[in-house]
């Protein structure tokens, strides 16, 4: 790497630390190739690790070890009811799981000589990169660019109420407490996962799905026996609704449901 006027000289520069910005930075700095990483959070993993997949599947461990203690007492052996609590549950998530994990991906990156920057990639050019947001103001000037920027939770079109009581998916995640009522909106993978997670851990988890099954795209043979295994867990399951407006009142939400009225929902 040569710097001049804190201009980085590379082969590749890979715009995002996610799974497809570090995969191929990996794989470009393998085929010798001097690579560099622009990340926002000038660390590797990405929603997938730190927001979703790994969190998510953290949290349903913990709800299938639960479910194997209940079924347990079908053949005699009774562990009583479970005690959850919360702050070593965080920590076990976000320390020994997704911190483990990032971890291992820093040092592999160490390991092939990739430099992850922080802050957010401009394009001045065809082959030039202004680095803005962090804690000086560097350019790269690269071969190659691989553009890997990833996602963000989507909003729900009509519904713009702004209250903590309403989480998006990396909200949820980080487990702010076990409301006695909660409302899904949203039956995919998603929305299920999150609601069995908190179903698990004690909530009352009614699951509102737009369209007319769960899993929206999926083959419906591959539906229907999660279908009857869900609908043991959840309180309800809506199908075919559409929730129409959502407020805060009296320390609750109410959430007017097509077709259903309103019902009201801790979050």
């Amino acid at each position: 790497m040569v710097m001049g006027d804190l201009v980085d000289e590379v082969e590749v520069a890979v715009l995002g630390g996610g799974p497809g910005g570090y995969s191929a930075a990996f794989r470009c700095a393998e085929l010798g190739l001097e690579t560099v990483v622009i990340d926002a959070t000038q660390r590797l993993g990405g929603a997938c690790l730190f927001d979703g997949c790994i969190p998510s599947k953290a949290l349903l461990h913990v709800a299938a070890v639960l479910n194997e203690a209940e079924r347990a007492k079908e053949f005699g052996v009774d562990f009583g009811e479970p005690r959850i609590s919360l702050d070593p549950l965080r920590k076990w998530k976000q320390e020994r799981v997704v911190g483990k994990l990032a971890r291992g991906l820093t040092a592999v990156a160490k390991a092939k000589g990739i430099e992850v920057i922080g802050g957010h990639g401009v394009f001045e050019d065809s082959s030039t990169l202004r680095i803005e947001g962090g804690e000086t103001l560097r350019k790269v000037r690269f071969k190659h660019a691989v553009v890997a920027t990833g996602s963000r939770p989507s909003g729900l079109p009509g519904l713009t109420i702004r209250s903590e009581r309403v989480m998006d998916s990396t909200a949820a995640l980080e487990l702010p407490d076990i409301p006695e009522r909660l409302l899904v909106i949203g039956g995919g993978y998603i929305g299920l996962e999150l609601g069995t997670v908190y179903a698990t851990l004690g909530s009352r988890v009614t699951i509102v799905e737009m369209t007319d099954g769960l899993l929206p795209g999926v083959d419906r043979d591959l539906v229907q026996p999660l279908q009857r295994r869900v609908d043991k867990i959840f309180a309800a399951i809506h199908l075919g609704t559409k929730v129409a407006a959502i407020r805060e009142s009296g320390g609750t939400i109410e959430a007017d449901l097509e077709g259903r009225g309103t019902e009201r929902f801790d979050r």
